[in-house]
């Protein structure tokens, strides 16, 4: 058995050997393609807004019905963006819009145009195409898998607007994101079936693309926290691989992308407030009051999980009470998906100015000031305190006019708005103390420790999970030691 064991430990050592020479070639590829950048001018860069239309004469992809389509662009494999899902339409109409600042004057788009396949792990290829940057309206043919017998793929068009650079330094911030802030609610009937419960919007998560986050961060990220147990289990020594995996794959389920997701832009302060709507709980309807039904358009008093991905840009939210969250050892490595670094991570929530304590559900959500207070309050990336002004100069960035307080774990005020937040929701909303921490109704299991089932050999769902269409894959290289700065106590996030 020993001699099996140092067999399956080769194989898997070797494994990681290989995958870490194609991750460190690629590596090298975009330092070498970034190194070219320093040989261009700042009139050799442009601003860039992209207008996605539509499609035409796409290819009946499904048995029944015709195809749910996606599509995912690049711009020299240096920055990406991910359409919403049109369900059931052989000539889907996006218009959605992408807007990014300093890119080269010869750089290349690059579109792949999906089939979404609703609970497979895999989405079927359409076509793709290439263009240039240069402005116009284009229309372009959709070239398909070569061995396919059917050449005719459908058509797809764009529009580009381009301008000169308005940064003076455009090398330093290369292929920056500038809006519009797209957001995702992913609600999936996946983690529902695996939980033995039917209610997707018992496992609603959000993602929401924010611009000029290494404007304001620059090259300051935070590691995974050393000191913290909880992050050794996962990031540290052979058994964490496992506990890696098995995070990755809830988190490719719980945010998956699929017809049902909910997608919208921030344009206001409004939009903000809707997102943070009781009917957004993250509990099932029938677990809900007719009380709570009645105020699910107001905002919520609720405690929201947070990590801003450095894979694409994104925050990335649950309510801190989410069911999901049981038996996994963080929340927010489950946000992150395991990334050993993020830009910031901690809680939010919501509250009227001059605080829950002093609110009452007589005055209108539209005739109060709204504030959002966020914090480093994560064990497991042990975000610096330091950079709390830089997060709230970021966010109010990308969200002008809605205020925003960024605070210190430890700060007092922080701590008595949080207590005022859940006294609001257990006394004004009706809403059960098991809703604030992540706890299991009768007859649900942990999504967790469904997942350690679905990954067993011989199991008949041991295949991998549906997948993200727009995150990354984190690679298994070693993790470090890693770099956090402050020392959460244990049994903290």
């Amino acid at each position: 058995m020993s001699q099996l064991n140092q067999l399956f430990s080769s194989l898997h050592t070797a494994g990681h050997n290989v995958k870490n020479r194609f991750a460190s070639k690629k590596d090298e590829s975009k330092l070498l393609a970034r190194s070219k950048l320093l040989d261009h001018g700042p009139d050799m860069f442009v601003d860039l807004s992209i207008r996605f239309i539509g499609a035409s004469g796409l290819p009946k992809m499904d048995v029944v019905g015709s195809a749910d389509p996606f599509f995912m662009a690049n711009i020299d494999d240096e920055i990406k963006f991910v359409s919403s899902v049109k369900a059931n339409t052989q000539a889907p109409v996006w218009n959605e819009k992408w807007r990014v600042k300093n890119v080269p004057k010869h750089a290349i788009l690059e579109v792949q145009v999906m089939d979404k396949d609703e609970g497979t792990p895999l989405n079927d290829f359409i076509g793709k195409f290439k263009v240039d940057v240069n402005p116009g309206a284009k229309e372009v043919e959709l070239i398909g898998p070569m061995l396919k017998l059917r050449s005719e793929r459908g058509h797809f068009w764009l529009e580009i607007e381009s301008k000169p650079a308005s940064d003076s330094d455009p090398h330093s911030l290369a292929y920056d994101f500038d809006g519009p802030i797209r957001y995702s609610r992913h609600t999936s009937p996946t983690a529902g079936k695996l939980t033995n419960l039917n209610e997707a919007r018992l496992y609603a998560t959000w993602k929401m693309y924010l611009k000029g986050v290494k404007r304001h961060f620059g090259d300051v990220s935070q590691h995974w926290n050393r000191d913290y147990k909880s992050a050794q289990t996962i990031f540290k020594g052979p058994s964490s691989i496992a506990v890696r995996q098995g995070i990755k794959a809830a988190h490719d389920i719980l945010y998956s992308r699929t017809t049902e997701n909910g997608y919208g832009i921030i344009e206001g302060k409004a939009d903000i407030l809707s997102i943070l709507h009781g009917g957004g709980a993250s509990r099932p309807n029938q677990h809900q009051s007719e009380h709570q039904v009645a105020l699910s358009h107001r905002v919520k008093p609720a405690i929201y999980t947070y990590a801003i991905s450095m894979d694409d840009n994104s925050l990335r939210f649950s309510e801190t009470g989410a069911a999901f969250f049981v038996d996994f050892a963080s929340k927010h490595a489950l946000h992150a998906k395991c990334a050993t670094s993020v830009w910031y991570s901690g809680e939010f929530h919501p509250r009227p100015k001059g605080g829950w304590e002093n609110f009452s559900d007589d005055k209108r959500d539209e005739d109060v000031d709204w504030e959002l207070l966020i914090d480093n309050n994560s064990g497991t990336y042990a975000p610096d305190k330091a950079m709390l002004p830089t997060l709230q100069k970021m966010l109010e960035y990308n969200f002008p006019g809605f205020n925003i307080l960024a605070l210190d774990r430890e700060d007092e005020e922080l701590k008595k708005s949080v207590a005022a937040c859940r006294e609001y929701a257990l006394k004004k909303r009706d809403v059960p103390e098991d809703e604030l921490q992540p706890t299991l109704s009768p007859g649900e299991e942990s999504l967790c420790h469904r997942i350690w089932d679905f990954r067993k050999p011989g199991s008949d769902a041991n295949q991998k999970p549906p997948s993200d269409d727009d995150s990354n894959e984190a690679d298994e290289r070693d993790p470090g030691n890693g770099l956090g700065d402050l020392n959460h106590q244990e049994g903290k996030k």
